[in-house]
């Protein structure tokens, strides 16, 4: 019985805390109001962490696309989103531009709008990010994605 209200009284004091610690607003960083699975976190960072290697160094955009899928699918809360977003949009942008060591699988354009919803994603949900600068500069030279209007010719 003593364990169970220790429990409820560590939940109402959450409760109570939350409210307080979200008007305070942080301007930066990840929000703390969102719970994060450990081990997930963990998971992402190392993810996260290849992901850099094979996109600075290796120019590998590909592999960076993959490790970074895992992420963008499996963990839409973590911490370092916003670079997530921003290493999967520039390695899309690359691809589109056949800059890097490994060879596109998709045509350019395909890239070039996956590049463009990812940068934009990021743009819109973190606002406060030191990557959205770099990403709507690359947005502006990629232009918009709406293909242009071809007349029918009726007879």
């Amino acid at each position: 019985m003593k364990n169970v209200l220790v429990v409820l009284g560590l939940i109402l004091a959450v409760l109570i805390v939350s409210p307080s610690a979200k008007a305070q607003g942080a301007s930066r960083g990840p929000d703390p109001s969102v719970l994060r699975d450990s081990e997930l976190e963990r998971d992402s960072s190392h993810h996260l962490e290849v992901a850099r290697l094979y996109f600075k160094t290796r120019k590998a955009y590909i592999s960076a696309l993959l490790r970074l899928e895992e992420v963008i699918a499996g963990n839409p809360t973590f911490s370092k989103f916003d670079e997530v977003l921003y290493i999967a949009g520039m390695s899309n942008f690359y691809l589109s531009e056949k800059r890097g060591k490994q060879a596109p699988r998709e045509p350019a354009e395909k890239y070039r709008q996956d590049a463009r919803d990812l940068l934009s994603q990021l743009v819109e949900q973190f606002p406060e990010s030191a990557f959205r600068a770099d990403a709507e500069k690359t947005l502006q030279t990629l232009g918009t994605s709406e293909k242009p209007k071809t007349e029918v010719k009726t007879p």
